[in-house]
């Protein structure tokens, strides 16, 4: 049986990035299905404040969908999804940056949904919650200045994290294309800018939120690891690879690469949707 590939956005991001991808996929005989987490995609928020002539003080105070939506309310929808794909056969589901929070949580709980879970560029806390892994050496490259500045309000009063991706400012830009597209043309960096949402949920776990060994590492799993990622260096990549192996060493990563920023791989998806569709081949042809 055809197995279905679930996708899982990360930060700000939204079913519709993975349309490329899903072309590529389709045209390979692949089915897929593109999940929009809670407060996102149709559902989400874009307060008249966001559009143009912009106004500051109404962006930073206006409501948004995601507040207080949780990781767990992530999980619980992504495992709804996921139950509705293994009726038409295995699953595998891919998750990108901090989709793999949801991922990792949802295969904690029901790993006999998942076939095979594959993380691109994705975070899979083992060791540390994702907070603390910031402070790491691995992320020592990474340049937060240009993003902060981005960002609107306060987190704490509107219950939800809010960047401005329509402004006008080059030094901002500049940060965002360096840390996700610095590959990509201008034109592909600002169109993908333009696909982003502006608000995205505060919860990113807690360590009960971490692999476990006897649910997520039963699930046979890929890491694809992006070689030109800013955003998520490869060191850092390589150490959730590690730690992942470290934990359940009897059943450690396949391990893939693309050469790829954080973005690329979704702008030019041919390369991407032939790697997924080797990693369907190694699935057991009979289940």
């Amino acid at each position: 049986m055809q197995p279905t590939f679930v996708l899982v956005h990360g930060a700000f991001a939204n079913s519709f990035s993975f349309a490329p991808l899903q072309a590529e996929l389709g045209l390979l005989g692949h089915r897929s299905v593109a999940v929009d987490l809670p407060g996102h995609g149709f559902a989400a928020t874009y307060p008249p404040a966001y559009q143009a002539p912009q106004d500051a003080a109404g962006l930073a105070t206006a409501p948004g969908a995601v507040k207080d939506v949780t990781l767990a309310d992530n999980a619980a929808h992504l495992i709804g999804i996921l139950e509705r794909a293994k009726r038409n056969g295995p699953v595998i589901l891919v998750s990108h940056s901090r989709g793999g929070l949801t991922a990792t949580v949802a295969a904690n709980q029901r790993p006999d949904l998942i076939d095979r879970i594959v993380y691109v560029s994705a975070w899979c806390p083992v060791d540390l919650d994702v907070s603390a892994y910031y402070a790491e050496p691995e992320m020592a490259t990474v340049d937060a200045t240009g993003l902060a500045s981005a960002m609107v309000g306060n987190p704490a009063e509107l219950g939800l994290l809010r960047s401005n991706f329509r402004t006008a400012d080059p030094v901002v830009l500049a940060a965002f294309k360096a840390a996700f597209l610095a590959d990509g043309t201008d034109d592909e960096f600002m169109v993908f800018l333009n696909t982003l949402q502006p608000d995205e949920n505060l919860d990113a776990g807690t360590r009960d939120d971490r692999a476990r060994p006897g649910s997520w590492g039963r699930i046979p799993k890929t890491y694809v690891r992006l070689t030109e990622d800013t955003s998520v260096p490869l060191a850092m990549q390589d150490r959730m690879i590690r730690e992942g192996d470290a934990l359940t060493p009897e059943n450690p990563y396949d391990v893939r690469t693309l050469t790829s920023s954080h973005l690329k791989w979704l702008v030019d998806p041919a390369p991407a949707a032939r790697l997924l569709s080797d990693v369907a081949a190694l699935l057991p042809a009979e289940r």
